[in-house]
This record gives C-alpha cells, sequence and structure tokens, in this order.
C-alpha cells in the first residue's frame, strides 16, 4: 500500500512551492504585514490557477479535487506565511458546499471558487462571533452556532467591526448578525466543520515545517565558543522535539484528509486528532524556533516570529486542542456505547 503522494498531488505541491518561494518571500510577507494589507497581486495569481476552488465540484465552477489537494496549498500557504485570504475563502466554501442547499451552490459557489468573492467563517456564540479570520475583507460569511447551526450572509447583512490580532499577515473582524439575519445552511454542517478543522491543520503543519527548517538552518550555522549551537546537547533535543511535534501533526492532518474522501465515517474522529495535535504543536514547534535563534528571535527583524503569530491564531481557530480533545473522547465514548449495546 502506497501512503504517500499520487504523481499529480506531488506536480500540485511542486508548483505551489515553487510558485510561492518566489511570490512570498519574507520581505514581501513583511511589507504587506506592516501595511497591514493583503497582497492582492498574488491574491490574482492564485485565482488564475484555481486555487480558491481546487476542492469544489466542477459543477459548482471548481477544479473537483479533494481534500487531500486542498490540504497541500494550505500546508505550502502556511509554511509562506503568504498574506492572503485563501483560508478563510475556502473555509466558507467548505461550509456551503457540505451544508447548503442546491440554490445556495448555484448562485455562491461559483464567485468563491473563482476568486471573484472572498469569504470567511466564524464561529459565534447569540449571534456574534469575535474573531472573524478575513472578515472584514469578505464578500460571504458563514457563522456557525453550537445550539443553532450555520447561516450563510452577505457582508451587506452583518455588522462588522474592528477586531485586533496577533497575526497582522491576515485581517480579522468582529461580526454581528440580526437574529433574522442570513440564510440558515440546512445540511451537514458538521461534516463541513471536520472538513474546515483539516484545512486549519494543514496550514498549521505547514508553519511548523517551515519553523524547524528555519531553525536547524540556524542552529548549524550559528557558532559559540567555535562550535556551531546545533552541536550542543540542549539544543539538538529541542530540535528533536520540534521533528515529532511537527510530523506528530502531519500525520494526523494527512489521516484526516485522506477520511474526508475515503471514510467519511471516521472523519469526526480524525479531524478532531488532527487539529489537536496540530494546535499544540504549532504553539510550541514556533516557541521553540524562537527560543533556539537566542536573542536574535525576539527581535522584530527576525522573520520567524511571523510562523509564531500565525500558529497562535491558527490553534485558536475553530476550537483549540482541549476543545478538540474532548470532542474526541466524546466521539470515541458515543461509539463504544454503541458496541457495548
Amino acid at each position: 500500500m502506497d501512503f504517500g503522494l499520487t504523481d499529480d498531488q506531488r506536480e500540485i505541491q511542486r508548483t505551489a512551492r515553487e510558485l510561492l518561494a518566489e511570490r512570498a518571500r519574507p520581505e514581501r510577507v513583511r511589507e504587506h504585514a506592516e501595511a497591514g494589507r493583503s497582497d492582492e497581486q498574488l491574491w490574482r495569481e492564485l485565482c488564475e490557477l484555481g486555487w480558491p476552488g481546487i476542492a469544489v465540484a466542477e459543477r459548482h465552477g471548481g477544479q473537483g479535487l479533494g481534500s487531500i489537494e486542498l490540504s497541500i496549498l494550505c500546508e505550502e500557504l502556511g509554511s509562506t506565511v503568504a498574506a492572503v485570504p485563501f483560508l478563510p475563502s475556502v473555509l466558507a466554501s467548505t461550509l456551503i458546499e457540505h451544508a447548503g442547499s442546491p440554490e445556495q451552490h448555484e448562485r455562491l459557489l461559483p464567485a468563491l471558487a473563482s476568486g471573484e468573492s472572498k469569504g470567511a467563517l466564524g464561529v459565534a456564540v447569540e449571534g456574534v462571533a469575535e474573531l472573524v479570520v478575513g472578515g472584514s475583507e469578505a464578500d460571504v460569511i458563514v457563522l456557525v452556532e453550537e445550539d443553532s447551526g450555520a447561516r450563510v450572509m452577505s457582508a451587506a447583512q452583518a455588522e462588522i467591526g474592528a477586531s485586533p490580532s496577533i497575526d497582522p499577515t491576515r485581517s480579522c473582524a468582529r461580526v454581528s448578525a440580526p437574529a433574522d439575519g442570513g440564510e440558515p445552511l440546512e445540511g451537514e454542517v458538521a461534516a463541513g466543520m471536520d472538513r474546515a478543522l483539516v484545512a486549519v491543520s494543514s496550514e498549521l503543519v505547514g508553519v511548523c515545517d517551515r519553523a524547524l527548517k528555519m531553525t536547524v538552518a540556524y542552529v548549524k550555522e550559528r557558532r559559540q565558543f567555535g562550535v556551531p549551537v546545533g552541536s550542543y546537547q540542549a539544543v539538538s533535543h529541542r530540535c528533536a522535539q520540534m521533528l515529532l511535534e511537527t510530523e506528530q501533526a502531519r500525520s494526523t492532518t494527512a489521516y484526516a484528509a485522506w477520511a474526508a474522501d475515503a471514510d467519511p465515517e471516521r472523519l469526526a474522529e480524525a479531524a478532531a486528532m488532527a487539529k489537536a495535535a496540530a494546535s499544540d504543536a504549532g504553539r510550541e514547534v514556533t516557541a521553540s524556533a524562537i527560543q533556539a535563534h537566542g536573542g536574535i528571535g525576539f527581535t522584530w527583524e527576525a522573520d520567524v516570529h511571523w510562523l509564531y503569530k500565525r500558529a497562535q491564531l491558527d490553534a485558536a481557530l475553530l476550537g483549540a486542542a482541549k476543545h478538540h480533545r474532548a470532542r474526541l473522547a466524546g466521539v470515541l465514548a458515543e461509539r463504544l456505547s454503541a458496541h457495548v449495546s
């Protein structure tokens, strides 16, 4: 059995990696982050390549590929922390595709898949989502409430206010919706949310991978008392732990992406495992990266802090690790109870 990517998937990965290495260099990310704006030129290029619609069905204007292909793009974009609204837009389209009506599919998905419209997804409490990534520039907003399902609305139907965020590479907003605002999504909201969790987890894997590579390169080059600092046991042990956490996040996320397409009955537990592992890894790996960079790691000029900030936001997005471990326990307890009975 082959657990690797297919030739087509490797080609998507290679193309994304080469493009972003050129178009999302650290100095360009810094420029847009410090200016507080998205990289519209890069976003247009990604739209021309069809990235926003990679996992949207062809009949809705997308490329008709799956969660694994979407996961690949999210990981590569996470690695560069590119200042584009890709993740929030695909989260919105994922919820609409899996929980929306045929009429909502026809009306909303083609524009989201092409990038003509931008989307955002928020978790609301009593109609208010305090932190909606991409909310300030979204045309279509999906709000999910635990007890009352999900609603989709245009930006004009919602009250959108400023919401400060630790991560300046992407916009955030506080979104309020009137009690009668928006349209309900009456389909499989849970299935859509699980696929959204896979996308966020994939981005965290990319963040961790980049932080690990930057750290290993730095400790090989930085010398102290005439030897590379990476030769010290404490530093090498820290790097080994970073690798362990990154690969744990990668393997659980890869399984969840596979389950989304091949074994949907396992998706709930797989998505919970992936988000818990990726959230923990994102926080720990990027914090270790800053520590291993020593004094320079704490400076504004060091690029590693962009990864740390992205990891903090993504780790909390759609629920932190603690929430998803509790959810996983509930899923497994329910399955065990059904088996015993």
